[in-house]
């Protein structure tokens, strides 16, 4: 399993779009295709936007790129920016199903694809969880471009991974983006500078989810009104020892 090649928020242009109206497909020599607002050439790669405005896009070589052709689908459910809300519901549905948080999942979309659920990465991998057609296909996945089916089959492999690792979410998450083999291999993550960087930016994002989720707890506990007199009394006596003795040093 690979990360998405290299999806990268920018300001601005850094050239002169091709066109700038409607949605293409980008139909790839290796059988697979990148969905797109817009495209431009930028020395031996091609650009392709995957929004409306400037804020992501991936660079894909152009030899790799077979033909272009004009996206005639309807738009896919859940879509960044206009189902934001059910795209949650999905992630939560499916990670409680397999006892995960739904945190984690999100990190690990974000890292895979940037909530693309037609991205394709130059080695194959497909959807919102980039999953390689071989390890769709052993998960039963029947269309990886279909959200629900991509986020199944994506968390499933994840929660299997954490399993065989005894739930060291690095060494999980490395085989995500290495595969197993690799990380038994090296005995860790291997010492590949995409695996590990992948590794840290979903490690990072993930602390950050929840380091915000404890900070917003704590804030509505301060918020809430001063206990009855009559739990003071236990309150106190439970502080009252460790206060005693800061005092006496």
């Amino acid at each position: 399993m690979k990360l998405l090649a290299h999806v990268i928020f920018v300001v601005g242009l850094l050239g002169t779009p091709l066109f700038a109206v409607g949605a293409d497909l980008a139909l790839l020599r290796n059988g697979f295709s990148i969905r797109h607002e817009r495209r431009e050439i930028v020395g031996s790669v091609t650009r392709l936007y995957l929004g409306a405005d400037s804020n992501g896009y991936v660079d894909v070589p152009t030899i790799e790129i077979d033909r272009f052709e004009k996206d005639l689908s309807a738009p896919v459910a859940g879509k960044m920016g206009d189902r934001s809300q059910p795209m949650n519901e999905v992630i939560n549905a499916v990670s409680s199903r397999h006892h995960l948080d739904p945190d984690l999942i999100n990190s690990v979309i974000h890292a895979e694809s940037s909530f693309n659920p037609r991205a394709v990465s130059p080695k194959g991998a497909q959807g919102l969880m980039q999953l390689m057609p071989q390890t769709a296909s052993q998960l039963g996945v029947v269309n990886s471009f279909d959200p629900g089916d991509n986020l199944e089959g994506g968390t499933r492999y994840l929660r299997a991974l954490l399993e065989r690792y005894n739930f060291d979410l690095i060494k999980a998450l490395a085989a995500y983006n290495a595969g197993p083999q690799r990380v038994e291999q090296y005995h860790g993550v291997p010492p590949y500078y995409e695996t590990q960087a992948y590794v840290a930016r979903i490690i990072r994002d993930f602390n950050r989810k929840k380091l915000a989720e404890r900070k917003a707890a704590a804030l509505k506990t301060a918020s809430y009104p001063k206990s009855p007199a009559r739990h003071a009394p236990a309150v106190k006596q439970v502080a009252l020892p460790d206060t005693a003795q800061q005092a006496s040093r």
